[in-house]
């Protein structure tokens, strides 16, 4: 058994922690959007943990790469790792830095390949769902004309937009709002045609898998009336080896007992028996 690589046990060890800092960076994101008039100290403690999980994440994105044995090949081919570390020096991206960290959390989690996908889809749905309404309500909840003022407007304006329903009664009026909402709509027809892929593969598989069966059934059939037809073709040899070989030693044949039979056993034919004078 081949013995993991000290990257691979560094991920194995990490991938709780960094989850729970996940779960941690997704709350001091929401709390001073749900609750704008909090206190200074918590929307500073808020803010203050961000920037740990953005330090966590940085160090093991530099550990990992130090442990790599290409690190070309590593940086390209975990370019959403470093995108997770290099959003937060962008602070008007603070919503993708927010979707990179949980996607990067997802991306290193060790599940089978079905039931991963089927967590990637439920938590993309619950994290645009949340984070989208969140994004929106702190982009629009100020501007002047907006019409998204509180969480209830934004989670239904997130549900209304991600199924492409769009009803109208709330929508954002300012162009940050508007690329969200783009990138919303975008997002809610690319996982709608995920799950339709999915449900599709599930079905060409399963007829695959009833055809496997069929086919099997009928080559093992197959096989049996050709073994069947091998057995009557030895039976009627062995039926015609037997008609044809010569009685035991000093007996005589079957036939010439029959004609013995018929002569009256003077061994003549039977026309000659008839006419022979009786003595």
């Amino acid at each position: 058994m081949k013995e993991p690589s000290r990257k691979s046990r560094w991920e194995r060890r990490t991938q709780a922690p960094l989850l729970v800092l996940a779960v941690a960076f997704a709350v001091a994101y929401a709390v001073p959007i749900v609750a704008p008039d909090a206190s200074r100290a918590v929307q500073r403690a808020c803010t203050h943990a961000e920037w740990v999980v953005w330090a966590a994440f940085a160090v093991d994105y530099l550990v990992r790469l130090c442990l790599a044995g290409d690190r070309r090949v590593f940086v390209r081919t975990h370019w959403l790792d470093l995108a997770a570390v290099v959003l937060p020096l962008v602070q008007p991206l603070r919503l993708l830095r927010l979707v990179a960290t949980l996607m990067l959390v997802g991306r290193r989690a060790r599940m089978a390949p079905q039931i991963r996908l089927t967590t990637y889809v439920a938590g993309a749905v619950v994290g645009l769902l949340m984070f989208g309404s969140l994004a929106v309500l702190s982009v629009e909840r100020d501007a002047p004309n907006g019409n998204i003022r509180n969480l209830g407007d934004a989670v239904w304006w997130s549900f209304t937009t991600m199924t492409t329903v769009g009803y109208g009664d709330h929508s954002p009026t300012t162009g940050l709002g508007r690329v969200l909402a783009v990138g919303l709509m975008l997002s809610g027809i690319a996982l709608l045609g995920v799950v339709t892929a999915n449900i599709a593969a599930w079905f060409i598989s399963r007829f695959e898998r009833d055809d496997r069966a069929e086919q099997a059934q009928t080559a093992a059939i197959t096989e049996l009336t050709e073994e069947v037809r091998a057995l009557r073709a030895e039976v009627a040899l062995l039926r015609g080896a037997a008609g044809s070989a010569p009685g035991p030693a000093g007996a005589p044949a079957r036939e010439d007992r029959d004609r013995d039979r018929d002569t009256g056993g003077q061994g003549l034919p039977p026309v000659a028996a008839a006419s022979a004078p009786t003595p």
